[in-house]
């Protein structure tokens, strides 16, 4: 199980980094870009995701079980952040958010942002099952 959510820690990042890649492109992180999305709120999503991704490659190295449980307690605060910029984004995509056309993440891919967050819950439940030894 620990392998498992290793693979899908991965693949969520590289989807995640796909993302944060356009949206920095597109001015997203400059002053007055346009986007509706907070700066910290993106950088602390990549920053708790790849620190956290790192301390379950650790804990899949070493199997200390309190590791497991840290990066289970990370994945929860970046599921928030990210359900938080779902919710910012979702006007921006349909269009009904003010300034929605001048926004950068008015053209990021939906096949993306949908994998990313179904990968991303796939990813907290094999931790979740992890930590508590099920699987």
């Amino acid at each position: 199980m620990e392998i498992a959510a290793l693979v899908l820690w991965i693949i969520t990042a590289i989807g995640g980094f796909i993302l944060l890649a356009k949206w920095i492109a597109g001015g997203g992180a400059k002053p007055g870009g346009g986007s509706r999305l907070p700066a910290p709120v993106v950088f602390a999503h990549f920053l708790l995701a790849a620190a956290g991704l790192v301390l379950w490659i650790i804990y899949v190295v070493i199997d200390a079980d309190a590791l497991a449980w840290v990066s289970f307690a990370l994945l929860v605060v970046i599921a928030l952040a990210g359900f938080a910029m779902v919710a910012r984004w979702l006007p921006v995509y349909q269009g009904t958010a003010s300034g929605a056309d001048a926004a950068p993440e008015k053209g990021f891919p939906v096949a993306v942002v949908g994998l990313h967050g179904v990968l991303a819950v796939a990813t907290v439940v094999t931790v979740l099952l992890s930590a508590l030894d099920i699987g």
